[in-house]
C-alpha cells in the first residue's frame, strides 16, 4: 500500500511537470468530504492551496505538534478538527474556523498562523475560493510541514527533473530477520550533469505487498512472519525496485548487551576517551576505550556496585539510566531523551535481569554506508546516509541510528548525529560513519548552484590526465593552463634530479623545435645519476640511515654500519632494482651488520613495537600505533590486528661477533607477542589480510616479506605510488602520505588505485612510472589559478609552488656560486643530497629542515618557509660570502661578457629564465649611474636573485 506521505510529496513534486501518480488515473481523485465537484476558477489544490496549508499551518498542526488538538495534515483531519470543532465547512469559508482565525487582528492571542505575520490577502482569498468550491483534497494525500528552504529545494528538484539519468534505491536489497528488524530507504537520483539529490521523500515509495512489509516514515519494517516483495520508488517516469526479504517477522530477539546495549554507549560517548573510557574513567566509573573489551565492561556495569549502577526491581532508578537522561547531575550532561531507543534499549536490557551474552553471540563482520558517492549542487542541499551492518551469523542490521559521524571537511559538508549530510561551500569531502571497530566513508563533492560551466576539452596524455581531468569535472573546476618551457625544465630538473638547470641546459631546451622535447627531457634526467642519487636519499630517511642510535652500537665511531647500509641501498636504486624487491630483502635480511648491510634495517629500531609500527607506515603508508593500547577510533585496526602483525617480529635474535662494529641478526624461532589486553598468543597475521599457515620455526619475517611486497597486499603499491607522486606534484592522494586510513581517505580513490596499478604492472619500475608522472599535462600545469581552482590544494588543477628542500637548496647555492660544499666523511665538492648519515648536517641543513632521520614520520623534512631560513639567506653565509668566494661575476667580466650577458647569465642560473625589460632596464639604469660600480651593482643583483622567493621556490 502506498505511504500517504511518499504519496503527498510525489504528487506535489510532479504534477506541475503534467505527470499523474498513475497514468491511469487523474492528477487528483475526489475529496475526502462530500463536497461540491466544481473547482474554484484557477485554484489547483496541488500549485495554490498546499504551500500555504504546509509552509504556514502545519509547523503547529503536525502529528509531532498538534496545537489545539487541531491536525491540518489531511482531509480528514481538517473535517474532525480540533478544540474549536470543525476545522472547515465545506462550501462555507465564512463559517470555517480556519478562516476566522486568519483573519483576526494581527495582535490577537488567537490569530493564525501565529508567527510569520498574517496571512497575505491573496494567501487568504485562495483559501477562502477553495473551501467554497468544495475544498477538493486529493484522495491519500496526506501533507507534510516545510520550511521555506525545503518549499526551495521541491523546486529545485522541479526543474532538474527533465534531465533526470535514473534513480536508485539504497540498499538495493533488504532482509528483515526479526520483529524489531527495521531498515531506512534512501532513494537518489542521478542527473546528466552528474549531480545527485536525495528523492526519498518526493517520490512515490511503496512497498508491493504490504502484508509481508511496510514503510513508516521512510522506514521498512516486517509485517509477515516469513515471505518476499518489493520496494518500489517511482519519479519522471523512472521505476526501480529492490528486493525484500522477510523472516521470523513477528518473533522477537531477545535483548543482547554486546549488540544493543555496548553500542548505546559509543554512540552516546560514555566509552570516549574523555569520559569514562579514559585510562582512570571518570567520577570512579570507568569502561573500555571504545567499548573494546565488552566482557570487562558487563562486569563492570553489573557487579561493581550492585543495585545502583542497575537497579533490576526499579530499573529507572538505575544510576547508569538517570545519569543518562538527565534525571540526577551528571558531569557528563544529559546524554539523550528518556523516551528515545538509546534509554528504550537500555532500560529493556536492564528489565529483562540485565543478562550477559551466550559465547556464541553473532559479531559484527563490517559496515556498509549508502550512498558511497554523492555530489550536491549548491549550498545547503542535504542527503540522508544510512549505514548496515553485518554480522556474523549471517544477518544484517541498520545501524544509521548507532553509528558515530564525522566529516574531513566541514566547510564543505558537515553530517549530523543522524548521518544527514548538508553541503557547504565547493570541494570534496569525506563522510565517516563508525560503528563497532569499522570505519568506512561516503564521498561528498559539492558545486556551486547554478554554476554556468562547460566542460572543456583538454589534451590528455596518459591515465593521469583522465583520471584527474574527471575529477575536476565532477567538482566543476577548469584547469590551470599548461606551464611555460622555462618553467618546465626548472621543474623538472629540481623534482627529476634535484638540481638547478644550468644557463646552457636553459638555452639548449628552449632553442629545441623537437615538439616532444619535454618528453625527452624527462627521459634524460631519469638517466643521470642525480636522479639515482635523490631516491636514495629519500629512502634513507624512510628507512632512518643515521650513526648514533643509542643501544645499537651503531655509535661513533662506528658509524660506518651506516655507511655500508647507504652504500648498498645506492648501489640498488642505482641498478633501478625494483622497490618491491629491496623491500622483501630488507625485512627478511639475515647475517652480520658489516657482511650484509640489510639487516642493519633490524638495528635501526630495537624495540619490537616501534618496529612493527615503522613498517606498517614505511612500507603500508599506515600509523597503527593508536592500536597498541585500544582499537583504533577512526581506522579498521583492532589491537588484534597490531599484536598479530608484531608477531612476525617476535623470533628476531641477535647476538654479538668479534667485531665491535657487528651484530648478527638471526631467526631466534622463539618468542611469542601477547595481547596487551588479554596476554593471549597472537598468530602471526598480515594487516588486513589473512592469518599464514607456518611450519615451526619458519622465519616469520621471510613470509611477511614475500607478503608484503606482494600483490596480495593492497596497501604496498598505494603507498610507494603515493609517496612518488607527492614528491613530484607537492602533496599526495593521500596527505600525509604515511597517514592511510579510513578517516582520511584519497581526494581522487580512482587515481590512487590507478597509480598503484600502473607501478605494479611496471614491476615497480620507478622510471617508467616517475616518466607516466612526469610526461602528463597534470604534472605540467602552471602555478597560475583561475577563479574555479583559487582554492583548490587537494585536486591537482593547478601545480602547486613548493620551497625547495634543503640539500636540494644548498647544492644550487653551491652550483649556481661555483663554491663547493665539504661535508663529513665525503670529498671537497660533494653534494648534500649524498650525505650518507642523517646524523651529518650543519646549520644551513638544520634551519631549512632537513630531516634528521630519527623517526619514519614525513613531518621530519621540514617544507614550510620560515623567518630563520630568510634571514640566513640575507645576513648569514650562505649566500653573500659565496658570491665573493665564487667570483661568477668576477669571471664573466674577465671575459669581456657584456652587461645584457651577465644579467642574462645570472637570470637563467637562479631563476631558469630571461630577465623581464623592466628588470633589465632598472639593473642597466644602475650601473649607467656609476660605471665605476659595475662589478657591485651586478654582484648586488646576484645577491638579491639569491635571495628572492623566485629562487628558492619550486613553481
Amino acid at each position: 500500500m502506498k505511504s500517504p506521505l511518499r504519496a503527498s510529496l510525489f504528487t506535489l513534486a510532479i504534477t506541475s511537470l503534467g505527470f499523474a501518480a498513475d497514468p491511469a488515473a487523474p492528477a487528483t481523485a475526489p475529496a475526502v468530504a462530500a463536497a461540491p465537484t466544481a473547482a474554484a476558477p484557477g485554484i489547483d489544490f496541488v500549485r495554490d492551496v498546499q504551500p500555504i496549508l504546509e509552509t504556514k499551518c502545519l509547523e503547529c498542526h503536525n502529528p509531532n505538534k498538534i496545537k489545539g488538538k487541531l491536525l491540518m495534515d489531511s482531509a480528514a483531519a481538517l473535517l474532525k478538527g480540533g478544540a474549536d470543532g470543525p476545522a472547515l465547512v465545506v462550501g462555507k469559508p465564512d463559517d470555517s474556523e480556519m478562516i476566522k482565525r486568519v483573519l483576526l487582528p494581527k495582535d490577537h492571542d488567537d490569530i493564525m498562523p501565529p508567527k510569520g505575520g498574517p496571512l497575505a490577502a491573496k494567501e487568504i482569498d485562495v483559501l477562502k475560493r477553495w473551501i467554497a468550491a468544495g475544498a477538493q483534497w486529493p484522495q491519500n494525500l496526506t501533507l507534510q510541514y516545510k520550511t521555506p528552504e525545503q518549499r526551495q529545494a521541491l523546486a529545485e528538484l522541479q526543474k532538474k527533473l527533465p534531465t533526470l539519468k535514473n534513480i536508485q534505491i539504497l540498499p538495493d536489497k533488504y532482509s528483515l530477520e526479526t520483529k524489531r528488524d527495521f531498515h531506512r530507504v534512501v532513494v537518489l537520483a542521478t542527473f546528466q550533469d552528474a549531480t545527485t539529490k536525495d528523492v526519498t521523500s518526493v517520490c512515490d515509495l511503496r512497498v508491493a505487498d504490504s502484508k509481508i512489509a511496510s514503510l513508516d516514515n521512510l522506514t521498512l519494517k516486517p509485517v509477515a512472519d516469513a515471505g518476499s516483495t518489493e520496494v518500489i520508488a517511482t519519479l519522471g517516469g523512472q521505476t526501480v525496485k529492490a528486493a525484500v526479504e522477510v523472516k521470523n517477522g513477528t518473533k522477537d530477539r531477545a535483548i543482547s548487551f554486546r549488540l544493543d546495549c555496548m553500542p548505546v554507549f559509543m554512540r552516546g560517548g560514555c566509552n570516549q576517551g574523555g569520559c569514562h573510557g579514559a585510562a582512570r574513567g571518570k567520577d570512579g566509573f570507568r569502561t573500555s576505550l571504545f567499548g573494546m573489551d565488552p566482557a570487562g565492561d558487563y562486569i563492570r556495569i553489573t557487579r561493581e556496585m550492585p543495585g545502583r549502577r542497575i537497579n533490576l526491581a526499579i530499573p529507572e532508578e538505575s544510576s547508569l539510566i538517570e545519569k543518562a537522561v538527565g534525571a540526577v547531575p551528571h558531569s557528563g550532561n544529559q546524554c539523550f531523551e528518556p523516551d528515545s531507543v538509546y534509554n528504550k534499549a537500555l532500560l529493556e536490557w536492564i528489565s529483562a535481569g540485565a543478562p550477559d551474552d551466550a559465547a556464541d553471540v553473532a559479531k559484527v563482520t563490517g559496515i556498509e554506508v549508502f550512498p558511497s558517492q554523492i555530489v550536491m549542487e549548491g549550498k545547503n542541499a542535504t542527503q540522508q546516509i544510512t549505514v548496515r551492518a553485518t554480522y556474523s551469523d549471517g544477518t544484517d542490521r541498520d545501524v544509521t541510528n548507532l553509528a558515530l559521524f564525522m566529516s574531513n571537511n566541514d566547510p564543505t559538508a558537515t553530517i549530523d548525529k543522524q548521518g544527514l549530510v548538508t553541503s557547504g561551500d565547493r570541494g570534496a569531502a569525506f563522510m565517516l560513519a563508525r560503528f563497532n571497530v569499522y570505519s568506512v566513508t561516503a564521498q561528498v563533492l559539492v558545486i556551486p548552484a547554478q554554476l554556468k560551466y562547460e566542460r572543456p576539452h583538454l589534451a590528455e596524455t596518459n591515465y593521469i590526465d583522465t583520471l584527474v581531468d574527471e575529477n575536476l569535472h565532477k567538482l566543476r573546476i577548469l584547469p590551470s593552463g599548461i606551464c611555460t618551457d622555462e618553467e618546465f625544465v626548472r621543474r623538472a630538473f629540481i623534482d627529476i634530479a634535484g638540481v638547478y638547470p644550468e644557463a646552457k641546459d636553459m638555452r639548449a631546451f628552449l632553442a629545441d623545435k623537437n615538439p616532444n622535447k619535454r618528453a625527452a627531457l624527462v627521459d634524460s634526467l631519469l638517466e643521470r645519476k642525480e636522479f639515482t642519487e635523490l631516491w636514495v636519499m629519500k629512502w634513507a630517511e624512510l628507512l632512518q640511515i643515521r650513526s648514533g642510535i643509542a643501544g645499537n652500537n651503531n655509535v661513533p665511531p662506528f658509524y660506518k654500519n651506516a655507511l655500508l647500509y647507504y652504500n648498498w641501498l645506492s648501489e640498488r636504486i642505482g641498478k633501478n632494482v625494483p622497490i618491491n624487491e629491496i623491500v622483501v630483502e630488507l625485512l627478511s635480511a639475515t647475517g652480520g651488520t658489516v657482511s650484509n648491510p640489510a639487516v642493519n634495517f633490524y638495528q635501526t629500531e630495537l624495540d619490537q613495537l616501534k618496529l612493527t609500527e615503522n613498517v606498517a607506515q614505511v612500507f603500508m603508508g599506515m600509523r597503527i600505533q593508536c592500536a597498541q593500547c585500544h582499537n583504533h577510533p577512526f581506522d579498521r585496526w583492532t589491537m588484534d590486528d597490531y599484536y598479530g602483525f608484531k608477531a612476525f617480529f617476535s623470533q628476531i635474535g641477535r647476538k654479538a661477533t668479534d667485531d665491535p662494529a657487528e651484530v648478527i641478526i638471526f631467526n631466534s624461532k622463539g618468542g611469542e607477542s601477547k595481547h596487551f589486553l588479554t596476554q593471549a598468543v597472537m598468530k602471526p597475521k598480515f594487516l588486513g589480510g589473512d592469518t599464514p599457515e607456518m611450519k615451526p620455526g619458519e622465519d616469520r619475517r621471510k613470509v611477511l616479506a614475500n607478503w608484503m611486497a606482494s600483490p596480495q597486499n593492497p596497501f604496498f603499491a598505494r603507498n610507494i605510488a603515493n609517496i612518488i607522486w607527492s614528491h613530484f606534484n607537492g602533496v599526495g592522494v593521500v596527505e600525509p602520505v604515511d597517514d592511510v586510513r579510513v578517516s582520511n581517505p584519497p581526494s581522487n580513490p580512482a587515481l590512487i588505485a590507478a597509480l598503484a596499478e600502473h607501478l605494479t604492472e611496471y614491476k615497480f619500475d620507478m622510471r617508467k612510472f616517475v616518466r607516466d608522472i612526469c610526461t602528463s599535462q597534470t604534472y605540467q600545469r602552471s602555478t597560475k589559478v583561475n577563479e574555479t581552482n583559487a582554492g583548490d590544494k587537494r585536486n591537482f588543477s593547478h601545480a602547486q609552488v613548493r620551497r625547495v628542500r634543503a640539500e636540494v637548496l644548498l647544492d644550487a647555492i653551491s652550483q649556481i656560486t661555483d663554491t663547493p660544499n665539504k661535508f663529513q666523511g665525503l670529498p671537497l665538492g660533494a653534494r648534500a643530497v649524498q650525505i650518507a648519515d642523517g646524523a651529518v648536517s650543519n646549520y644551513f641543513l638544520t634551519t631549512f629542515g632537513r630531516a634528521k632521520r630519527e623517526s619514519v614520520c614525513s613531518c621530519e623534512v621540514k617544507m614550510e618557509p620560515t623567518l630563520s631560513q630568510a634571514l640566513h639567506l640575507m645576513n648569514g653565509d650562505a649566500v653573500n660570502d659565496r658570491i665573493k668566494q665564487g667570483r661568477v661575476v668576477a669571471k664573466m667580466i674577465k671575459d669581456k661578457k657584456n652587461d645584457r650577458e651577465i644579467v642574462e647569465d645570472l637570470f637563467l642560473r637562479v631563476f631558469g629564465r630571461m630577465p623581464l625589460e623592466k628588470e633589465w632596464t632598472n639593473v642597466q639604469q644602475a650601473i649607467t649611474e656609476d660605471p665605476a660600480a659595475r662589478q657591485n651593482v651586478l654582484e648586488d643583483l646576484f645577491w638579491a636573485l639569491l635571495n628572492s622567493k623566485e629562487f628558492y621556490f619550486n613553481h
